[in-house]
């Protein structure tokens, strides 16, 4: 039957989707010891642009290859952004319990969140930057970082997919099992907006036709 034929549109996408629930399964499973969501991440955003987007290679072959290739890169650039992330977490939960006794520093609560946010996007430019480019895990820190804040109104709409992304699985629990691999899709196209303007033109030429012409 047509329905079921790989080329056609319904069976893309459902691919697609499956590949989403795969992928937020695998980044789960490997990120069970904590220093190693780095890697993960970073093979789930590898999969994403050169898999589920161009649709090169095989989805199992891509990610166990940028794991292995990037894993200690992605650790090392990773384990700062834990320290920060654990910080500010600490600071939520510690404020939160202000603002219930009524005390005046509480009202720092959404300072904080708001830090939090960026420190989320920042860790999306972080994998996403590991996964597309070259350089120790110090240099993937600073640019990485500069990216981000080089480009203010597509880091901002990166962050409110995150935060629309939050609130459905708020909502929905059960979305769990797709939203965040799909959430790290939607980003990618305005992530990898960022990086062509930052890219050489003959990288820029090849990225373009890439993206125009993806394989499936």
């Amino acid at each position: 039957m047509k329905i079921f034929n790989p080329e056609n549109p319904l069976m893309r996408f459902l691919t697609k989707v499956f590949d989403c629930i795969a992928l937020n399964v695998l980044w789960v499973v490997l990120s069970l010891p904590i220093f190693t969501i780095g890697a993960a991440s970073t093979a789930v955003y590898t999969t994403i642009y050169h898999h589920i987007r161009l649709g090169e290679g095989y989805f199992w072959s891509s990610f166990r290859t940028a794991f292995k290739e990037n894993f200690k890169r992605s650790t090392l650039a990773w384990l700062p952004l834990l320290f920060m992330l654990i910080f500010l977490i600490f600071d939520v939960l510690w404020l939160r319990a202000l603002i219930k006794n009524g005390q005046p520093l509480g009202a720092l609560f959404g300072v904080i969140l708001v830090f939090l946010a960026v420190a989320i996007v920042w860790g999306l430019f972080l994998f996403a930057y590991c996964a597309r480019f070259n350089g120790t895990a110090k240099e993937t820190i600073r640019y990485s970082f500069y990216l981000m804040m080089a480009h203010p109104f597509r880091s901002l709409a990166v962050m409110l997919i995150q935060l629309a992304t939050l609130a459905v699985l708020l909502l929905v629990p059960g979305l769990a099992i797709v939203l965040p691999s799909a959430s790290v899709w939607a980003s990618s196209f305005l992530i990898e907006q960022i990086f062509l303007k930052h890219m050489q033109p003959a990288d820029v030429e090849k990225a373009l036709e890439e993206q125009q012409t993806p394989e499936d």
